[in-house]
């Protein structure tokens, strides 16, 4: 673990501010990391994979001896150095060849894991179609009860959740949907249907490769969005394949802590638009236009402003009001003197 570090200036205390945990958190960030002998299937899968993840991807381009289900601390210290909260393994062995290991972290500490086997790979390359802008939000769509269902594809679907989706938006426009990818799975056995209970479809992290053995494959296939005219408001959607297609299967996995897991789900007791809108004790008096800009409102008491203090000038002397009005009742008075009067009067009201 590193230690706590103090930010020395405001740049560093602005960097450490943005680190800290958020209501409405910023897209996940993915570190693709390479061990020690990776094929060539391996490398274009996850080549594939960061350009679909693209901007928030982070390649790692040198071989690392890594282990995730056995040692996580380099994990924990990558995660910490670049603030990154998921990692794509690749590693292949004789054992277990051409496999990837989706780690997801949570305060720089490995949540969960689930590691697959790419059993048919195909590149974009491939593919002579109009590809998707980078750093497009994409839509999933997963084609199985049992990703509702079986614990082992219900953390599959989480993962695959949180690696492709971006910022958390309130609304889209039609024209920033332009791909979408589909997952869904083989043809599934009898042993396995809706009613699989939880208890009966876990397995250990070390379980024996004839329980996965049984669990279909997984098909993950990216396709392009073509809006065209219908005639009505609502446009007629046709697909493009644009690539990668993979098959998966499923291997080894490790299930979240469930303190851990309790932490990582908590959640605060106002939403982000009600504090907004000014609901709660901390904020209170809070607006947002229709601008979408956050304005508040100061209720200011009383003030007196005989007490006020202002700049110490020789007209603003007490008393200086009375002598005047004094000179001018002698002034009234005396009409019938001389001029020579009037102009001592004048003299006297200049000289008070």
């Amino acid at each position: 673990m590193l230690r706590t570090v103090k930010p020395k200036n405001a740049r560093s205390k602005r960097v450490m501010q943005a680190r800290e945990p958020k209501e409405v958190e910023d897209a996940r960030t993915a570190i693709f990391v390479k061990g020690t002998h990776t094929g060539e299937k391996v490398n274009g899968a996850m080549k594939e994979l960061m350009a679909l993840k693209r901007p928030n991807a982070i390649s790692f381009s040198k071989k690392n001896t890594v282990r995730p289900f056995e040692d996580a601390a380099s994990l924990e210290f990558w995660a910490q150095k670049n603030d990154a909260s998921l990692f794509i393994v690749g590693q292949s062995t004789k054992k277990r060849p051409d496999g990837l290991t989706f780690v997801r972290m949570f305060d720089h500490r490995v949540l969960d894991m689930c590691e697959v086997g790419v059993d048919m790979f195909k590149s974009m390359a491939e593919f002579k179609t109009p590809k998707a802008t980078p750093g497009h939000k994409p839509m999933l769509h997963f084609v199985s009860d049992l990703f509702d269902s079986h614990p082992r594809f219900v953390q599959l679907k989480s993962l695959l959740v949180d690696f492709f989706n971006g910022e958390v938006i309130d609304s889209i426009c039609l024209a920033g949907l332009e791909h979408v990818i589909s997952v869904s799975l083989g043809p599934t056995p009898p042993s396995l249907n809706a009613a699989t209970t939880t208890l009966e479809a876990s397995s250990s992290t070390g379980a024996a490769s004839s329980s996965t053995a049984a669990l279909p494959k997984v098909h993950i296939r990216a396709y392009t969005i073509r809006l065209l005219a219908s005639g009505t408001r609502v446009p007629r959607v046709e697909l493009t394949p644009m690539g990668p297609f993979m098959d998966l299967t499923l291997r080894r996995h490790q299930e979240a802590d469930a303190e851990l897991l309790k932490q990582a789900m908590r959640r605060p007791k106002l939403r982000k638009q009600e504090v907004e809108k000014g609901l709660g004790k901390k904020r209170k008096n809070l607006e947002v236009d229709e601008m979408g800009d956050l304005r508040g409102r100061i209720h200011v008491g009383k003030q007196d402003l005989g007490r006020l203090q202002t700049r110490k000038m020789k007209g603003l002397k007490a008393g200086r009001d009375d002598e005047l009005m004094e000179v001018d009742e002698e002034d009234e008075g005396g009409s019938e003197g001389s001029d020579g009067e009037d102009g001592g009067s004048r003299r006297k009201r200049r000289r008070a």
